[in-house]
Formats: structure tokens, sequence, C-alpha cells
């Protein structure tokens, strides 16, 4: 497929557009700076400008190009690119350029034709992640059902997105899934960050204990493009365990207590639920810290 990727720079990004491209994709890389990978076509482009936007989707990627009978046009946009969080640039800043930024892709890419749009959501739309003092959710394994009512500026922004993703597709009728990724962690990650978390589980208390490798993160995305026919739909994005060595009736005895159970749950699975990605698109998640960390020692 020719891909049209936003934010491929970025932590993620730069992860996805790599799988995409070993997959055999043509990927056009669309951001403020450039990734510099072999493989992939980097295209810089102000997502919050709607012509730049526009223009940059409807236009050649490179050079050699030209040599083709005709101008390709793209199989489908990957929508990445997002002030990735709060207290990166001021609130307003935050929530102006992730909402305008998605609906300029969006416009751009169903006014071209373009049947597949895979956008990046986020955990943080269910309000617990960065939520003043303590959040719990309203029920546990949270899955795409539970309310997502957050109060801060960057889920603000995600839960806008998802609004205009499903008008797209109404009016469109083209497919539109929105991925709400869960805390990425790249593969050097485990041994920097995961001791601290098997030592003190609190630390994953606003990630609701889950994580997605970036390369089943690659896996999800490839999912999203290989199935067609589902129209607007959204699905947790996590891998199936938990980020923590404690299990799953010990996480909700000192965390959920009273936090109501709506199904019975394995020792390490992940309280971010993906039945719904596993069951609709085949999502199988194929790594975790355990391959590199006993998960029995926390230190």
């Amino acid at each position: 497929m020719r891909i049209f990727f936003t934010g491929g720079s970025g932590k993620a990004g730069k992860h996805v557009v790599a799988h995409l491209a070993d997959q055999g994709h043509d990927v056009t890389n669309a951001d403020l700076v450039p990734l510099g990978h072999p493989s992939v076509t980097d295209l810089t482009v102000d997502l919050t400008d709607a012509g730049e936007t526009y223009s940059a989707m409807a236009g050649l990627a490179r050079m050699s190009e030209l040599d083709l009978e005709s101008k390709p046009g793209y199989d489908a946009v990957v929508h990445f690119a997002a002030i990735p969080a709060i207290l990166k640039a001021p609130d307003s800043r935050t929530y102006a350029t992730n909402v305008l930024s998605t609906y300029n892709v969006l416009e751009a890419a169903t006014s071209l034709g373009i049947r597949k749009v895979v956008f990046a959501s986020s955990e943080t739309t269910y309000g617990v992640c960065f939520a003043q003092g303590e959040r719990r959710p309203e029920y546990v394994p949270v899955d795409e059902e539970h309310p997502t009512v957050p109060e801060d500026s960057y889920a603000m922004s995600k839960v806008a997105g998802e609004v205009t993703a499903r008008s797209f597709a109404a009016r469109t009728g083209a497919d539109i899934y929105g991925l709400r990724i869960n805390n990425v962690i790249e593969p050097h990650e485990y041994a920097e960050l995961f001791p601290a978390f098997l030592a003190d589980p609190a630390l994953r208390r606003r990630n609701i204990f889950a994580y997605i490798d970036t390369r089943d993160l690659g896996q999800m995305v490839q999912r999203c493009l290989e199935v067609d026919g589902l129209g607007y739909e959204v699905f947790n994005v996590a891998n199936s365990d938990m980020s923590v060595a404690a299990t799953t009736d010990e996480i909700r005895e000192r965390f959920y207590d009273g936090v109501p159970l709506t199904r019975p749950m394995g020792r390490d699975e992940t309280f971010y639920s993906i039945d719904k990605a596993r069951d609709l698109l085949g999502f199988a998640p194929e790594h975790s810290w355990r391959d590199v960390l006993d998960a029995h020692t926390p230190s």
C-alpha cells in the first residue's frame, strides 16, 4: 500500500513506519521533523494548515514518481501526529493543534477518496491518566464502552478527534479506525524503566497498569490496514499482560477495591481490555517485559 503517515518521527511513529516499510509498504512520513529512515520518504508538512495538508496528501512523494504514467494516490492514511501529552505546551495550544490537525487530515483524506484512515487516540480518553488526584475506572477491565470524560486538554483533544472521525465516517462511508493507545514502550525501556515498576506498582496506576510494546503497536496498525469493512471503530491497544509483577487479584485488592469486575480475569491479564481488537482485527501481541526481566524480582 501507498501510505500517508503523519507523525512518523515521534516515539511511537518512528517504530510503526519502520514496521510498515519492512512489510513492503510505500510510506510517506508527513512531519515537521524528518525521520531519516532509508526506506521512508520524509515530507515537511504543517498539519494545522488545511492547504498544506491537502496539497501534501494529493501530491507526489518523491522525484521518481515523475516517471510513472500517472500521479499515484494514497491507499491509506495513518495519523499519529500530535502534541503527545499535557505539559509539552500550553493547554490551549495542545488542544487546538491536535483537534485542528486531525480535522485537516480527515477532511483531506476523505475528499481525496481515501477509504482507510487509522488515527491515534489515547488511553487518556478514559479520564484516569491525567486526572487531578486519584481517579479510578468505573469498572474493570476497561473496555471501549467505558465512559470517556477526561478533564485535561490532551485527552479532550483526543475525544474531540474521535467525534470528528466518527462524523467523517458517517459522511463518507470510509473505514476510520481509532486506536486508544496505552503507554508506548520501546524495547530498550524494559531494562531502564520496569525494575521500578516491579518494585512499586503504584507507578503504573495512571496507565491502568498497562503498556504497549512499539513492535506490537506496529502489528496493530498493520492489522487495521488489512481488515476492511468495519466502518468507524475505536480499539484499545495494549499488551496482553500488566506492566507490573503483582497479580490481578493483588492489584484489585490494593487499587481497585470496590470497583466492579465485569468478568473473570487471568492472573497477569491487562486491566486495559484488548478483547475487541483480538475479535475484530486478529490482534495478537507477541512481546512482553517478562521476556527481558524476571517477573518475580522487583529490582
